[in-house]
């Protein structure tokens, strides 16, 4: 038997997080349309722009921790959601 990915709690978790969020943002896109704006970023941006971007982010802010640290990766938790919150706000 093919084992392709080994499914922890940790990723089901992450995965069960991402889901959560966009289930949110449809949610609040319907109760209070937005209209695009501009911030700090040189884009003009929706909810879900930035909040794309923002989760990318994380991911490649996940990556370079894992690729240049021997430290677990929860500790580099709180420096993913820190970014994720300052692009939701001001990207």
């Amino acid at each position: 038997m093919i084992d392709w990915m080994k499914w922890t709690l940790p990723t089901a978790g992450f995965f069960s997080a991402v889901v959560a969020m966009l289930a949110a943002m449809t949610v609040w896109e319907r109760l209070s349309p937005n209209s695009p704006r501009r911030g700090v970023l040189p884009l003009v941006t929706t909810r879900g722009d930035r909040l794309f971007m923002g989760l990318l982010g994380s991911a490649y802010i996940h990556l370079l921790w894992i690729g240049l640290s021997e430290a677990p990766v929860i500790y580099v938790l709180p420096i993913a959601a820190v970014f994720l919150i300052l692009t939701l706000r001001f990207a």
